[in-house]
C-alpha cells in the first residue's frame, strides 16, 4: 500500500467514526502503531483530523458542506484512481457532460487521453484542466458560480443544459443510499444533476466509498437512475465502510453496473 493510499484510508476510517484509536487503525491497516501516529500527524497538519489521547477525531463531518478547496486534498490518491477508471469508460467521439466536484476534476485530467471528445463542464476547475487540450472541444455551461464550490448552478445553467444533448453524463454525488437513492447537500447542485440526467443517454456516477450509505439534504434521483457507478474497493468491505456492501447490493439489484476501481 502506497503512503498516499494509506493516508486516504486512514482519513476515511477516522471520518467514519466519532473517535478511532491508534491501536484500531493499526489493526485495520496492518501497519505499526508508530506508522499510524506518523500518518495522523500528517493529516492533522493538513487540518483534516485532530489528535486526541490515544487516537484521533475528524475535524469535519462526512456530511459537512465544506468548500472545494477544503475538500480537494481529501483522499486525492483514491480520487485520481477513480478518475482514471471513469475516463476509461468513455468512448472517443462522445459528447460528455462533466459534473462539478473534487473527484470529477481528476476525471477531467484523464479524459484528455480519450480524445476526440466534446466535453461540457459544470465547474471552473474542470474548464481550466481541459482548456487547450488537443482533441478536446470544450464547452463551458455557464451560470452562477456557487461561492466556495466554483460549480455552475442556477437558471442560466439549467436553460443551457435543456438545449443540449449528451451521450454521457459523468455525475459526482454527495451521497448514495440503498433506499433513498442519489442525493446532494445543495438544492442548486441537485437541480443541475437532475437536468444532466434528463439530457444524457447514459450516466456514470462516481464517488469514493465514504459517500455510500449517506443521505444528503436534497434527493436527486432513485438508485436506478444511473447506468454505472464507479467507486473504490473499500466500498466492498464492511470492516472499512459498514454501509458499503449493503448499498452496492441495492445498486446491483436495481440494474446499476458497479465498478470497484
Amino acid at each position: 500500500m502506497s503512503v498516499a493510499t494509506r493516508l486516504d484510508l486512514t482519513l476515511r476510517l477516522v471520518q467514519g467514526s466519532d473517535r478511532v484509536s491508534v491501536s484500531e487503525l493499526s489493526q485495520r491497516l496492518g501497519v505499526s502503531e508508530m506508522t499510524v501516529r506518523r500518518d495522523l500527524d500528517a493529516l492533522e497538519t493538513q487540518g483534516l483530523v485532530r489528535r486526541v489521547h490515544g487516537g484521533a477525531v475528524a475535524t469535519r463531518s462526512r456530511g459537512e458542506d465544506a468548500g472545494f478547496s477544503a475538500r480537494e486534498p481529501w483522499q486525492a490518491a483514491t480520487k485520481d484512481h477513480l478518475g482514471s477508471a471513469v475516463a476509461a469508460l468513455v468512448e472517443p467521439g462522445s459528447r460528455v457532460l462533466l459534473d462539478a466536484g473534487t473527484t470529477t476534476v481528476h476525471v477531467a485530467e484523464h479524459l484528455a487521453a480519450r480524445a476526440p471528445l466534446t466535453v461540457a463542464v459544470l465547474s471552473l476547475q474542470a474548464a481550466l484542466c481541459l482548456a487547450d487540450r488537443p482533441g478536446i472541444e470544450l464547452l463551458v455551461v455557464g451560470g452562477r458560480s456557487r461561492p466556495g464550490e466554483r460549480s455552475f448552478v442556477g437558471p442560466l445553467a439549467l436553460r443551457t443544459l435543456e438545449s443540449l444533448a449528451f451521450d454521457c453524463f459523468i455525475m459526482s454525488i454527495g451521497g448514495v443510499h440503498a433506499a433513498d437513492g442519489w442525493s446532494e447537500f445543495s438544492l442548486d447542485d441537485a437541480a443541475v444533476k437532475q437536468a444532466g440526467l434528463a439530457r444524457a443517454d447514459r450516466t456514470i456516477a462516481v464517488a469514493d466509498a465514504t459517500k455510500l450509505g449517506v443521505r444528503a439534504f436534497s434527493r436527486v434521483a432513485p438508485v436506478d437512475a444511473v447506468d454505472c457507478f464507479v467507486t473504490d474497493r473499500a466500498a466492498g468491505s464492511s470492516g472499512t465502510h459498514p454501509s458499503g456492501p449493503q448499498t452496492l447490493d441495492a445498486l446491483r439489484e436495481a440494474g446499476v453496473d458497479t465498478v470497484l476501481a
